[in-house]
């Protein structure tokens, strides 16, 4: 397991695995399915190409652009602890310290 902080997210998200995301899903007790996967492939690939988490807001367009309107709240239902707590942890991010964990 890579060097995690003191609230279990990584320290480097470049170190982030599938693998890794499947334990971190685990213990959330969270089952990652496509539309799981989904999110978390989207926001690699913004971090890939800005160094930095993304805004739950762009996530939940994004989501909506794929599944339709009536999806604002899929994320919320994906991740129920709220995106910083699991999305961003299941995804690997640093602990986005300017937003609440809900």
């Amino acid at each position: 397991m890579p060097p995690l902080d003191e609230e279990g997210y990584l320290i480097d998200p470049e170190a982030w695995t599938e693998e890794l995301a499947q334990e971190f899903a685990r213990q959330e007790n969270i089952t990652l399915m496509d539309d799981h996967w989904y999110v978390l492939r989207f926001m690699r690939e913004y971090y890939a190409e800005h160094q930095v988490a993304v805004d739950a807001r762009h996530v939940i367009k994004q989501i909506a652009e794929k599944y339709g309107p009536g999806s604002r709240n899929m994320l919320f239902e994906l991740f129920p602890y709220g995106y910083v707590k699991q999305a961003c942890k299941i995804a690997g991010m640093k602990r986005p310290r300017a937003w609440s964990t809900g």
